[in-house]
């Protein structure tokens, strides 16, 4: 099977959440044969829940759809580094691969910070490929909140 990102579509996530006033990250979950399983954009603000990251409800959305607390082979695309707690949400479902866009130098927790998939902790350590369209990510959360500055 070829390769295909969905950068894109998590891209159209994060859009979306910008436009709902959330910080605009996105993640698509995609299962073993290239099917779209999850999609979403942050909601902690509609939600009122501190949980409400992108990759935390692609994640439970997967998980329900395919009735398992775990995606094996799964890919998660998301357009910024995971933080911790995403970090830890995306190895406690092992998910086999994360594709990110932006690093984040200030709350990541995969590349930056604690890097949570090296901690000795950690039961899984999904495969790692960062800068995938980081320059549109960066582009993205840069003008969203050089909005909510002015």
């Amino acid at each position: 099977m070829q390769f295909k990102s969905h950068m894109d579509h998590a891209l159209s996530e994060a859009k979306a959440a910008a436009n709902r006033g959330e910080v605009p990250v996105g993640a698509v979950l995609v299962s073993p044969d290239g099917t779209v399983l999850a999609t979403a954009g942050n909601r902690t603000r509609e939600h009122n829940d501190p949980t409400g990251h992108a990759e935390i409800l692609a994640i439970r959305a997967a998980c329900a759809k395919l009735q398992s607390e775990r995606l094996p082979g799964c890919d998660l695309y998301v357009t910024l580094e995971p933080c911790p707690m995403c970090a830890s949400a995306i190895s406690q479902a092992r998910i086999a691969r994360v594709y990110f866009g932006a690093s984040d130098p200030k709350s990541g927790g995969v590349a930056q910070g604690p890097r949570i998939f090296d901690h000795p902790q950690c039961h899984h350590k999904p495969e790692v490929y960062d800068g995938i369209a980081a320059s549109d990510c960066e582009a993205l959360l840069k003008d969203f909140f050089r909005e909510k500055r002015t």
